[in-house]
């Protein structure tokens, strides 16, 4: 299928070296980027499809809980649609999300901050966008936490999104920041980003026509995969 091409718009993209963000100096290249061709079996399969999918892995709220029991913290939807750059819905494909509870603690062996854990919450669904595009997760706002980029900085409360295409190696990775938060622009990694509208792109909209009374409040992020209104993603900054 023959589609139309979008070239990468380099001035949205944050720069690899961002001194304020300190594990760029570490991290970014110190020479030429060399082009490695992908093998057949890297560009085809697995493909994601239902059977990979249970009822339920989006629903954060009781996919890790103990029986009668759910995570502690501001229960929210978060939605949106999957979209190609002139808009169109991207179907069947596989958003995973990962997240911190709602005291700003991840479920890794290896996060160190003294914040609560909660036994009720895994931080992590999955699902697949349907024929117009959209998926949902239904989860806890995660909370901000410390991190040691200097000796006070805290990042915004956030998730991590993984959106596949149709082989293993077709993944973009990114995350995004909740409408209102006053942490969004302290944050060095967020502020790497040259362009005010790219990172109001990463940012999720409160969404009261979503939201369930006396329930959950709802935000909505949509995820463009290339164009003029492309999301960045932090894995391949010129989208699809």
């Amino acid at each position: 299928m023959t589609r139309e091409y979008y070239p990468r718009d380099r001035q949205l993209q944050p720069p690899d070296l961002t001194p304020a963000y300190k594990t760029t100096i570490e991290r970014s290249p110190k020479h030429h980027l060399i082009s490695m061709p992908h093998s057949l079996s890297e560009t085809t399969g697995p493909v994601f499809g239902p059977s990979d999918v249970e009822t339920g892995d989006n629903n954060l709220l009781t996919n890790y809980a103990r029986p009668g029991e759910s995570p502690v913290g501001e229960r929210i939807i978060l939605h949106g649609r999957v979209l190609d750059q002139n808009t169109r819905p991207v179907s069947g494909t596989l958003v995973e999300i990962w997240q911190a509870n709602a005291s700003g603690r991840y479920r890794h062996r290896n996060d160190t901050y003294f914040a609560a854990e909660d036994p009720n919450f895994g931080g992590c669904g999955r699902t697949l966008t349907d024929d117009d595009g959209h998926y949902q997760f239904h989860t806890v706002k995660p909370g901000a936490y410390p991190w040691p980029n200097g000796p006070n900085s805290w990042r915004p409360a956030h998730i991590h999104f993984s959106v596949f295409g149709t082989a293993f190696l077709q993944r973009l990775v990114t995350q995004c920041y909740f409408e209102g938060d006053p942490l969004i622009p302290l944050c060095p990694i967020v502020q790497a980003i040259p362009d005010s509208d790219a990172i109001n792109r990463l940012t999720a909209r409160l969404d009261l026509d979503r939201t369930i009374p006396f329930d959950s409040i709802a935000y909505r992020f949509d995820i463009v995969l290339r164009g003029e209104q492309s999301t960045l993603f932090e894995n391949r900054l010129e989208g699809d």
